[in-house]
């Protein structure tokens, strides 16, 4: 029966695997109905092969209360044990961070070549070091970290060019538990106060010193220079084409930030003058999710967020000649569509492995009392998958899309990539206080290519390629991915560019490394291969 359904949803389908897979987990994020601002943001996810076997594990930071905004159930890590099976391995790991966790980066911040972890947090940030040997221990404190301030959001890319990981750290506001503000008013009715109202906090960018040892460098960089915004999401990659990585933030209710690197750990602020602080009517919007594609084929990214109820998403496309971006949400039929909903995590990846990048986001309200005769939206809200569609996305029908995705829940961060081998991209979601789920991709099948990078040169932290660029080009298909550090929602996806391919034939594969260097390949056939630099 679900064979049928995934043959009628044209190849775009997905089933709840988490029963089977060993996934057994409910997120904590205050109470069971929120009563504060602190308690709606969710709770990320991250996968990382933390043991180095070549498949993608799963770390959850977890969340707390507000009576216990540091003593919460604890972070979780499961190992992938193949065939879409995880097993729980928090115990042997040594992880213990207990704090209230959201964003997650995950990269090798000591170059001994295993992937760290990084949290961000309400209450101190934590650096979760991997020692190789299946086993992290907190490596805070001698990095320098463990800034108290609420983060929402994290990620680390190789910004100054000396090969190893430096750290950029969204922050958001000024909350205390103990003394909640006052209650607001929304239409009318009584809501929990912020943002709005609140004092922003600002954001923070750390030098990595070699070893894993990093210092501020906030106001020599020029990130000092911003007002301070409510950050919620990261995208760190080479907006601009000039070999350096560059940051976007998105902000809640206030512009958002493009940080252009200039070089040295230099940075300027462009995202108003190129078109990525507002939407194209001139305003702010509640920027909470990253997609970073290509959607008009030009080879530049284009920019996607998830935004609140009674607005609409927002689809920023390039300008031919790098001269900025441009709002075009209603030409590609992503506006009205999103209205009733209020986004979360997405992101663009070929689904369907024909060759194009369809669209998913996951939603959920913040207000529980949300109704659509009072705030024109519901509380808990499906999913939206859209199909890409010639010139346009089309959106898959709920009940074509799979039964899980028919459902509404309170859905917040979510993870993608090929978690079960099979070539197609799976995701993990994460719903505010509710249940982690595992959602196999199982629509019908093309060959597909998934590319990861490896810098193997002595001394990389990078190792990864974080803030890279893949193209693939095959007959006369160009296709662009990008290696992107954040994205999602406090998420950390599959370090991998994943590709439908047109046929068996050969196909050239490009790589742009972070610091622009480009390496060129010829690979026949499907699967999945890397690219290494020595």
């Amino acid at each position: 029966m679900t064979f049928a359904i995934a043959l009628l949803a044209g190849a775009l389908h997905f089933t709840d695997a988490t029963e089977r897979s060993g996934l057994r987990m409910s997120l904590t994020s205050g109470a069971d109905t929120p009563t504060q601002i602190l308690e709606v943001k969710g709770g990320g996810l991250a996968l990382i092969d933390y043991d180095d076997d070549g498949d993608l594990d799963l770390f959850v930071p977890n969340g707390a209360t507000l009576d216990a905004p540091t003593r919460g159930p604890g972070a979780r890590l499961f190992e992938n044990l193949g065939g879409l099976r995880f097993k729980d391995v928090t115990a042997q790991s040594g992880i213990a961070f207990r704090g209230w966790g959201m964003g997650v980066a995950v990269g090798d911040v000591d170059g001994n070549g295993f992937d760290d972890i990084y949290v961000a947090a309400f209450g101190p940030d934590a650096l979760l070091l991997n020692d190789g040997h299946k086993r992290f221990r907190d490596g805070t404190a001698a990095a320098g970290l463990g800034d108290t301030r609420w983060s929402t959001a994290a990620a680390l890319a190789d910004l100054d060019a000396d090969g190893d990981l430096d750290l950029y750290v969204a922050n958001y506001l000024e909350f205390d538990p103990a003394h909640p503000p006052p209650g607001a008013t929304f239409r009318g009715l009584p809501v929990f106060a912020g943002p709005k109202g609140l004092t922003p906090t600002p954001d923070v960018l750390y030098e990595n010193r070699g070893g894993g040892r990093f210092r501020d460098v906030t106001q020599s960089s020029g990130i000092a220079a911003a007002k301070p915004s409510f950050g919620l999401g990261l995208a760190i990659l080479d907006f601009d084409g000039d070999a350096r990585p560059d940051v976007f933030v998105g902000n809640d209710s206030m512009p958002s930030f493009l940080w252009l690197n200039r070089g040295g750990l230099r940075f300027e602020d462009r995202a108003l003058a190129l078109g990525l602080a507002l939407n194209g009517d001139g305003e702010a919007q509640a920027t909470m999710g990253i997609a970073v594609g290509d959607v008009n084929g030009d080879g530049r990214p284009d920019v996607f967020t998830t935004n609140f109820a009674d607005d609409t998403n927002t689809l920023r496309a390039s300008l031919p000649g790098g001269a900025g971006w441009e709002d075009r949400t209603r030409q590609y039929n992503l506006g009205a569509v999103s209205r009733p909903f209020l986004g979360w995590a997405t992101a663009f990846h070929d689904f369907d492995l024909d060759g194009d990048e369809d669209l998913l986001a996951f939603n959920g309200h913040v207000y529980p009392t949300a109704r659509p005769d009072t705030m024109d939206s519901t509380y808990r809200q499906t999913p939206l998958l859209f199909e890409r569609a010639g010139a346009r996305f089309e959106r898959v029908l709920p009940e074509r899309a799979g039964p899980w995705l028919a459902e509404a829940h309170v859905d917040r961060s979510a993870a993608f990539g090929d978690l079960d081998g099979d070539g197609d991209v799976d995701v993990v979601v994460a719903e505010r206080g509710g249940p982690i789920r595992l959602l196999e991709n199982d629509g019908a099948r093309g060959p597909a290519l998934a590319v990861s990078l490896r810098d193997r040169r002595p001394g990389i932290g990078n190792r990864h390629g974080l803030g890279g660029k893949v193209v693939l080009r095959q007959g006369d298909s160009v296709q662009t991915r990008w290696i992107v550090s954040g994205g999602s929602f406090q998420a950390v996806s599959a370090p991998v560019a994943y590709f439908g391919l047109a046929g068996p034939g050969v196909a050239t594969v490009e790589v742009t490394w972070p610091d622009g260097t480009v390496q060129e390949v010829e690979r026949t056939g499907a699967g999945a291969f890397t690219i290494e630099r020595r």
